[in-house]
């Protein structure tokens, strides 16, 4: 993201959004029925939590609106901002669970299943992914043999998005090798804009910059020891990780900002310094997702005002290709389980796919839906990209970790890859505070 770009506002302001919402409706979040097929849902309600928040909650309701006409029922979103384990899991100790749950982190769907929060998806919903997705995608969705989470967005995250203006002006084209990628930022820098723009304000960013150096450079088998802590943080490979990125983030020309810029920098203000309206850099990385805000929130048009390149290969390595996603699960001490499952199953097919592909910012995986659904050739062309990669995909490694080390504001990886950002003089250092973490998070 994360992944999908989850992890958009503080988590205590999200942690009272949705304590909000669970006990009363809220006015302006509710979605209802308009004009119904069948109303076999009339009357009865299902809260939603997710990270999403601005163009993509905007984006995510006009698919529960829809669900609504089809059924009649009135379905609630509410965000849980970047700490979803912990506002979620807060709110089912406390009684007063959602109904389903899109969670952005496959660590965070294991432990939500293993601590029995989960009810296992329908026989429907199961046959549905069978049909209508690959293989690999149920597999991260499974837990100890069951099927909990349903992936209905998912992102391709080794983009590289770029604008044309900068790089014309700067005489360079898009770079295909981690080197040529650093020269590039450099000319685009002497040419007067600094090169990337960096969003440092949280850190799931940083875990992506990171995920696909890894990758590239150090292999596939590596990846997947790496995910699985089978081998430490403190491995020559992630120091070797570690140097290589140290090298974008220690040049001030090559990052908006400097460091401490960045760390003031969230994810939204990344893309707006580059396609804004007062630009403050050339590039910016992140998943296709950025092309939702180039749209939506920024009003500039995807492949001709913005554009992207794949993330380049480093060192003899390939192109990485990194995907995540955001799983809709069901929660067994919900109120309505069962109109909550009829959700999880609307969300399996291309109908529901279809609407936000048309609105833009959102990758499907499920193949049958139509290529020709998305807004625009360049979100065609990454959706084409991540669902034909097959074997080739590595899940976004921080998704794939317990939420202590992999996804909490502050803490784990996001808070000592900031803290790297911020200083990257010592990758040996920063790989022992990855370690310590990593180690205390797979324990517990």
């Amino acid at each position: 993201m994360s992944r999908t770009p989850r992890r958009r506002t503080a988590a205590a302001s999200g942690a009272l959004a949705l304590g909000l919402a669970l006990t009363a409706t809220a006015c302006g979040g509710t979605t209802g029925p308009a004009s119904s097929k069948n109303q076999e849902l009339k009357g009865q309600k299902i809260t939603v939590a997710g990270v999403w928040t601005g163009v993509e909650q905007k984006n995510f309701k006009k698919v529960l609106d829809a669900f609504g006409e089809k059924t009649g029922a009135t379905v609630n979103f509410v965000s849980t901002g970047d700490n979803v384990s912990t506002v979620v899991g807060s709110k089912i100790e406390g009684g007063n669970a959602p109904d389903v749950v899109m969670v952005p982190q496959v660590g965070v769907l294991k432990q939500f299943a293993e601590k029995g929060w989960l009810q296992p998806l329908s026989a429907n919903v199961y046959d549905k992914a069978g049909i209508n997705f690959a293989p690999v995608w149920r597999d991260y969705g499974s837990v100890g043999g069951k099927f909990y989470g349903l992936y209905f967005k998912a992102s391709h995250k080794s983009t590289v998005w770029y604008s044309p203006e900068a790089f014309d002006t700067a005489g360079v084209t898009p770079p295909k090798s981690w080197q040529a990628l650093l020269k590039t930022g450099r000319t685009v820098a002497d040419s007067g804009l600094p090169a990337f723009s960096v969003a440092g304000e949280a850190g799931w960013p940083l875990t992506d910059w990171f995920e696909n150096v890894y990758l590239s450079q150090a292999g596939p088998e590596n990846y997947d020891k790496l995910a699985a802590h089978k081998i430490p943080w403190t491995h020559p490979t992630v120091v070797k990780a570690l140097t290589t990125l140290g090298k974008l983030f220690k040049d001030k020309n090559l990052v908006a900002g400097g460091g401490s810029g960045a760390l003031r920098t969230d994810f939204p203000e990344s893309v707006e310094q580059v396609f804004g309206n007062s630009p403050k850099a050339g590039m910016v990385y992140e998943g296709d997702f950025v092309g939702g805000l180039i749209s939506g929130q920024f009003k500039k048009k995807v492949g001709t005002d913005a554009k992207f390149f794949p993330f380049p290969a480093v060192d003899q390595g390939k192109a990485p290709v990194v995907g995540g996603g955001d799983a809709a699960a069901v929660l067994k001490d919900g109120k309505n389980p069962k109109a909550a499952m009829k959700l999880v199953e609307y969300l399996a097919t291309p109908e529901a796919a279809e609407i936000w592909a048309k609105a833009g910012g959102f990758i499907s995986p499920n193949e049958k839906l139509d290529p020709g659904s998305y807004a625009d050739a360049t979100s065609r062309r990454t959706a084409q990209s991540l669902v034909k990669a097959g074997d080739s995909v590595r899940f976004d490694m921080s998704d794939q970790a317990p939420a202590a080390f992999g996804g909490t504001q502050g803490a784990g990886e996001w808070k000592a890859l900031q803290d790297f950002l911020r200083d990257p003089s010592d990758p040996a250092a920063t790989a022992k505070k990855l370690e310590a973490a990593a180690a205390k998070a797979y324990k517990d």
